[in-house]
């Protein structure tokens, strides 16, 4: 089972070519998939997990707009991606677009994947954070330390 953990800070080229950190590489292989994140970032899944999550998505009633909206979200949009020699990845200018990368970047593990930011996104979102306040959220769901 693969656990992405970590934060790493990087820069975008004016290529599209981003440089996945050595942890996360080792992970996913030299061919993964990214496809867009529910928060203006980017997810990274492994293959054999990108299949088990298209299955999921394949189970979806078609039948309902919103539904179809759901899929076509994850899938239109989803890009196969190899290493190169220096371990980057060139992203499409569409998934480039929906995140906003520009030129710093920010990759970090969120156990079965792996999410890429825009520096300014990632600081923005985990601004909204308030640790003190995940202590009822962790009790709901029934997570103790």
């Amino acid at each position: 089972m693969v656990n992405f953990t970590g934060e790493y800070f990087h820069s975008i080229d004016a290529k599209g070519r981003l440089a996945v950190p050595a942890k996360f590489r080792e992970a996913l292989g030299s061919r993964f998939m990214v496809t867009k994140g529910l928060d203006g970032n980017l997810y990274l899944y492994t293959m054999e997990d990108w299949e088990s999550f298209v299955e999921k998505l394949r189970a979806i009633p078609m039948l309902g707009k919103e539904n179809r909206q759901f899929v076509r979200f994850f899938l239109a949009g989803a890009q196969e991606v190899e290493t190169d020699k220096l371990g980057r990845i060139l992203l499409s200018p569409a998934l480039r677009e929906y995140a906003a990368l520009e030129k710093d970047i920010v990759s970090i593990g969120v156990g079965s994947r792996a999410e890429i930011w825009s520096k300014d996104r990632w600081e923005d979102d985990q601004f909204g954070c308030d640790p003190s306040s995940m202590e009822s959220q962790m009790v709901d769901l029934g997570i103790h330390f």
